[in-house]
């Protein structure tokens, strides 16, 4: 007698288009009865009044982060440093608004979401571009950092062909000389920063920000698309103390002194590298942002966030440049320092633009 031989097909639950037609089909079912459990309630339009009017604040305070005064603890600073993160409290309001079932906090959600997105939805596109014939990178080394080397080592696999370094101390400069001699030909030191680049440096100085030590400087790049000044600037920190709050007084004035160094800049072409304890929203640094323009904010991908290391939630290590286009910006891996080091590429020469 002939075996029948048997097939069993398993079913598994229809083809990948049939399967995601199907789960729509219950999402869309669902939201059909959410609507159908709120029709006729007339308490959707009194409940959640409260949600409504903290969204009504929350996009206030966005949209507006320019007037909240700095008189008490520099709060307007504060807000404009963790600006971006206030973007988080827009899915937590909309699921309460879910859970109240409240229709005026669902309406009143979208005001906070078309802020954020109108200040931060660019960065959340990719810019990056190609083409530039100038990299820059910056990097806050931190005085306290145990492997000086390995950090130059990792800033100089970055292909760079101009390198700043903020928090340089003493003791550790000569480590950094001898690791970065073999990649940089031309070096300078002035205080706490330093430059290392390919090309010439001339009309070296010390820029004076207010501090009474040098944490800023100034130097003329050569670079085979023209000539470039290049500043490298290490703003002090903001501190927060129990009498005052939020204090940044000292880092306002040394912006402030910076600004007027740069605007003072006979070279066309111009880019500053550095630690500015400070992210572009910061009106506190006005007198320098007003006059240049973000590598990041220009031709980067994301947020950027450099500080701190271990977990980035803000971008207070900057590249800007006036005279130059910038064509791409990003993050370089974690070092021994307590900052991420950020990159730029740029174009110097931008008469065939």
């Amino acid at each position: 007698m002939a075996q029948q031989a048997y097939v069993t097909e398993t079913d598994n639950g229809g083809s990948g288009p049939e399967r995601r037609e199907s789960g729509l089909r219950r999402l869309t079912n669902r939201l059909k009865g959410l609507a159908a459990g709120w029709r006729g309630d007339p308490r959707i339009w009194r409940r959640g009044i409260v949600l409504a009017a903290l969204a009504v604040i929350l996009a206030l305070v966005m949209g507006l982060h320019a007037r909240i005064p700095n008189a008490i603890g520099n709060l307007g600073s504060l807000t404009e440093t963790f600006l971006p993160w206030l973007g988080l409290c827009v899915p937590v309001l909309l699921v309460l608004a879910l859970v109240r079932r409240s229709a005026t906090a669902l309406i009143a959600v979208l005001l906070p979401a078309i802020v954020w997105l109108n200040l931060f939805g660019g960065q959340l596109s990719d810019k990056t571009g190609s083409g530039g014939d100038l990299t820059v990178a910056t990097h806050n080394v931190n005085a306290d950092n145990a492997d000086p080397a390995g950090t130059a080592r990792d800033v100089a696999a970055s292909g760079a062909d101009v390198v700043a370094l903020e928090e340089l101390t003493t003791a550790a400069v000569p480590t950094y000389e001898k690791a970065l001699a073999g990649t940089y030909k031309y070096h300078t030191v002035q205080g706490t920063v330093g430059l290392w680049s390919k090309y010439p440096l001339s009309g070296v100085k010390p820029v004076d920000i207010k501090l009474g030590w040098t944490r800023a400087m100034r130097a003329a790049v050569a670079t085979p698309a023209g000539q470039v000044a290049v500043y490298v600037a290490h703003l002090p920190s903001v501190r927060v103390k129990v009498e005052a709050g939020f204090t940044a007084r000292q880092r306002d004035k040394s912006a402030n002194a910076l600004g007027e160094a740069i605007a003072d800049e006979p070279v066309q072409r111009v880019v500053l590298l550095g630690d500015l304890n400070g992210t572009m929203n910061d009106r506190a640094l006005r007198a320098v942002t007003a006059q240049m323009r973000s590598t990041q904010g220009a031709s980067g991908s994301g947020m950027g966030f450099s500080w701190p290391a271990s977990f980035p939630m803000a971008r207070i290590d900057q590249i800007m440049v006036k005279g130059v286009e910038p064509m791409s910006s990003w993050t370089l891996p974690e070092t021994g320092s307590d900052h991420l080091p950020v990159a730029a590429r740029v174009k110097v020469d931008t008469s065939a633009s």
